[in-house]
């Protein structure tokens, strides 16, 4: 990783922070695949509780553009030129507490973690590149320019030699997070498990 001044550089990717000035760069990229996992644009995790008739009004799109005009949503955009090609969705409990199994997870909760990584999406023309690493390790970054804390994330386990659509992993596998120095919490739910990762202030 190469930091210069407010830039960093992650593998030859430039990562900026998901905000208004970023924000049609994220809208293109959501746009060429139809919104993201059916038409979420990325707001499913903050739904609890879900202000449905707002929503339902003015459509996840612009549901979505709100929260980033009110500095209430965040993640890391990994950019090639000035397109951007993935994201890692991150942030407190507050700005995300609608994760799966949720309930599961309160009951086996020992330290709340500062922030959590919930969604990973890269654009189809480059998977299987490594390219959600370079968003996970960009989101990380971002946390330690806010102060670090404890990072937690939600991987799918996946049982050995077992391969899936890289489609339907909305955050990776656990050997990803893994091979980006997590440490295995719990499992959660069927098939995905608690990670976590203490990233000091940078």
């Amino acid at each position: 990783m190469v930091a210069v001044g407010d830039a960093i550089t992650i593998d030859g990717y430039r990562i900026e922070p998901l905000g208004p000035a970023t924000w049609d760069a994220f809208a293109d990229l959501a746009e060429r695949h139809n919104g993201v996992w059916g038409g979420c644009w990325c707001t499913w995790f903050h739904l609890y509780p879900d202000p449905k008739e707002e929503r339902r009004a003015i459509g996840n799109r612009e549901f979505k553009r709100r929260l980033v005009e009110q500095g209430r949503t965040h993640a890391a955009l990994v950019l090639d030129g000035d397109d951007a090609i993935a994201w890692a969705q991150y942030g407190t409990v507050e700005e995300l507490p609608n994760i799966h199994h949720r309930k599961e997870w309160v009951r086996g909760v020992v330290r709340r973690p500062d922030y959590r990584i919930t969604c990973l999406f890269v654009d189809r023309r480059y998977r299987r590149k490594g390219v959600a690493a370079v968003a996970v390790r960009g989101a990380l970054a971002l946390v330690a320019a806010a102060g670090g804390g404890l990072v937690e994330s939600y991987p799918h386990d996946l049982p050995p030699g077992k391969k899936t659509s890289a489609s339907f992993l909305y955050n990776a596998t656990r050997t990803m997070y893994e091979q980006l120095g997590f440490d295995f919490q719990r499992s959660k739910g069927q098939g995905n498990c608690v990670m976590t990762k203490e990233v000091p202030a940078g």
